[in-house]
């Protein structure tokens, strides 16, 4: 087990190498790879675990009656899934977790997580911490997409995402972590009409694109202040 890269990641930010070893036994934890596409936790199924990202990255995938998806989030390495349904027991999960790509995934027993030993050491203590802090920042992600896909018009949509991406990447130039399907699925549009509005976003003015590669012009931004 990599310590080192756990030392750095916020669930066990601020707790020593020496610490997080002894915390891994006290939680469980088992490693397990997946393969690009497969589904690591499928909606309708409980658990009792939190996952942690080691490497690659997945999506939390909607899926409805009818055969449409949206994608709800996407999990970078070293963020955490599925904490919300380990935390209440017996809880469905009502997304897919799918690998975006080959990916190495450690999970962690969420009862004795958030149960500290009779020792009542500190790291562990730090740990329930930084999850706490870990929830508080997805609810407002959560918040943030619920704002993306509040307006009507597709090119309101596409507007509200990227000037969120610029004053993340401090930059009129980033990259986002999505492809144009999952986008698409993110923003609740349909993705030929939202490639053909992006067509003309880039005709107007208004932004550079290539593949996932953003660069915003000083027209879009002038519209923002």
């Amino acid at each position: 087990m990599n310590t080192f890269f756990l030392s750095k990641t916020p669930l066990f930010h601020g707790i020593s190498e020496d610490n997080i070893k002894d915390l891994l036994a006290c939680l469980n934890a088992r490693e397990r790879k997946y393969n690009k596409n497969e589904v690591i936790l499928r909606a309708g199924n409980a658990t009792k675990d939190i996952g942690l990202v080691i490497s690659g990255s997945v999506n939390t995938v909607m899926n409805f009656y009818w055969g449409d998806s949206h994608i709800f989030g996407h999990v970078e390495e070293g963020a955490i899934f599925a904490e919300n349904c380990a935390a209440i027991h017996g809880k469905e999960s009502m997304c897919d977790v799918v690998a975006v790509e080959p990916c190495e995934i450690l999970f962690l027993d969420m009862d004795n997580l958030i149960t500290t030993c009779s020792s009542n050491c500190n790291h562990h203590l730090k740990l329930i911490h930084n999850l706490l802090r870990i929830c508080a920042q997805k609810n407002l992600e959560l918040s943030s997409r619920m704002m993306h896909t509040a307006p009507k018009s597709l090119r309101a949509r596409l507007l509200s995402y990227l000037s969120e991406q610029a004053m993340i990447n401090c930059s009129s130039h980033f990259t986002i972590p999505f492809n144009r399907q999952q986008l698409a699925d993110y923003l609740a549009v349909d993705r030929s009409a939202m490639s053909n509005e992006l067509s003309k976003m880039q005709r107007d003015g208004l932004i550079t694109v290539k593949r996932n590669e953003f660069t915003l012009s000083q027209v879009f931004t002038a519209s923002h202040r």
